[in-house]
């Protein structure tokens, strides 16, 4: 599901260097950067609290005001090593009905009844590559299991994605499938019941008698 475009307070970034991006985040501040459509590149600031809010939601097409005034897609974000806090943003300047090629996500959501005939849900397809507008990318495309039978796969071509967009898979990738399960035999012990032999075992008994 897309989310809506969401407005973002930016400052021009006067200072670099790690170490003063480093105090930038501890009063409360993100480093970014914006670029593209062959413009120039400018360092940006924004207040962290602001921008985790937009990230948590889903969002990822922002319209930056401030010091700029452009529609941007968040196209990348630098995490700490826990994935509590997020230590620099790449903003990629866009217009809103421009195409874009992303990977999102695939989770899935229920129960399929066709475990309860002795299948396993086996989720094959974790993420897909998309091509779609860039106010319609989605946080993530979410694969509804409740009416998923015994040995009944979902395919690509099954997904449901945001108007306009496009698969760059093959429409026939199983994305999830509720199959037999393996069972796995049981190793037999060899006829006369006598232990495996365990190679090196041997050598280091007979050294111990020495």
């Amino acid at each position: 599901m897309a989310k809506g475009q969401q407005s973002l307070n930016v400052q021009i970034r006067e200072s670099h260097g790690k170490r003063r991006n480093r105090r930038l985040r501890n009063t409360g501040k993100t480093p970014a950067v914006l670029y593209g459509h062959k413009q120039e590149t400018l360092s940006l600031v924004i207040a962290e609290e602001e921008i985790a809010a937009i990230v948590r939601g889903g969002n990822r097409f922002v319209a930056l005001q401030g010091a700029v005034n452009e529609k941007a897609f968040i196209k990348e974000c630098q995490w700490n090593t826990w994935g509590t806090k997020i230590l620099h943003i790449d903003f990629a300047r866009v217009s809103e009905h421009e195409k874009m090629r992303v990977t999102v996500a695939i989770e899935l959501r229920g129960e399929a009844p066709g475990t309860k005939d002795g299948g396993v849900v086996k989720h094959t397809l974790h993420s897909i590559d998309l091509e779609c507008e860039a106010a319609s990318v989605p946080e993530k495309i979410e694969v509804n299991i409740n009416n998923l039978l015994f040995n009944q796969p979902l395919y690509v071509k099954d997904l449901v994605l945001p108007l306009g967009a496009k698969a760059l898979v093959d429409p026939m990738t199983v994305v999830v499938n509720c199959s037999p399960q393996v069972e796995v035999s049981e190793e037999t012990t060899p006829e006369g019941g006598n232990e495996p032999e365990i190679i090196g075992r041997k050598k280091a008994e007979e050294e111990e008698t020495e």
